[in-house]
């Protein structure tokens, strides 16, 4: 039996100030090291074989803060953008309840949560898939078909299509959810088939989702 965890990162500086963030490269905030400390006492009963980041900082600290706090800090460790967050082009850094405004809310929402859209210069989540996809079935898959355990500490948007592959949705489908900040999905393998999907709660965690205002950001959905 192989295992795959996939973790997105903690709440970053940009989420906090609720900016589109992409490619830059923004630090976790004390929420988010204490977020990632919590969600690793969930993982506790799991033995990492390996584990897989992107290149974003708030990625890597995440893996960091929960290999650290699971004393699991010597095992091999591969970063690659392929696994980064989709680019954001000329939204990134910019205030989304302000763009929402400016924008209107139906095409900051198209291009938040529309699967073929892109943003003004920067990538659509279909845009995304065609690096992350093939990353994953080449680089991080077989470890886990042969009986590893593997954790995936990523984004939002280079998760999703991982997880629209392994539960076979729709474009879509994996467009509009919601995947929590440090909120663990993890997939049993048996072989090269998925025979048990689970997501862990984690006590304790403030930011769990995505949002479009600045009610929402003080609610914890960043």
């Amino acid at each position: 039996m192989g295992t795959l965890i996939l973790l997105r990162h903690g709440q970053s500086q940009w989420n906090l100030e609720n900016r589109f963030t992409g490619w830059t490269d923004q630090p976790l905030t004390d929420r988010g090291r204490l977020d990632a400390a919590a969600c690793a006492k969930v993982l506790k009963k799991f033995r990492f074989d390996r584990a897989f980041t992107s290149r974003l900082i708030r990625a890597t600290q995440t893996l960091e803060v929960v290999l650290k706090e699971l004393k699991q800090t010597s095992i091999p460790v591969t970063e690659d953008s392929a696994l980064n967050e989709r680019h954001y082009g000329d939204l990134q850094g910019l205030n989304k309840a302000e763009t929402a405004k400016k924008f209107g809310e139906k095409q900051v929402q198209l291009w938040r949560r529309s699967f073929f859209t892109r943003p003004p210069n920067g990538e659509s989540m279909e845009d995304c898939e065609r690096r992350t996809k093939p990353y994953f079935l080449q680089y991080i898959l077989p470890f886990v078909t042969k009986g590893e355990t593997v954790l995936v500490a990523a984004h939002g948007n280079s998760l999703r299509p991982i997880i629209k592959y392994l539960d076979h949705l729709e474009p879509e489908e994996a467009a509009s959810m919601e995947i929590g900040l440090c909120t663990p999905y993890i997939y049993a393998f048996k072989e090269d088939k998925v025979v048990k999907k689970e997501i862990l709660e984690v006590p304790g965690i403030v930011t769990k989702g995505a949002s479009l205002t600045e009610t929402k950001v003080k609610e914890g959905k960043v």
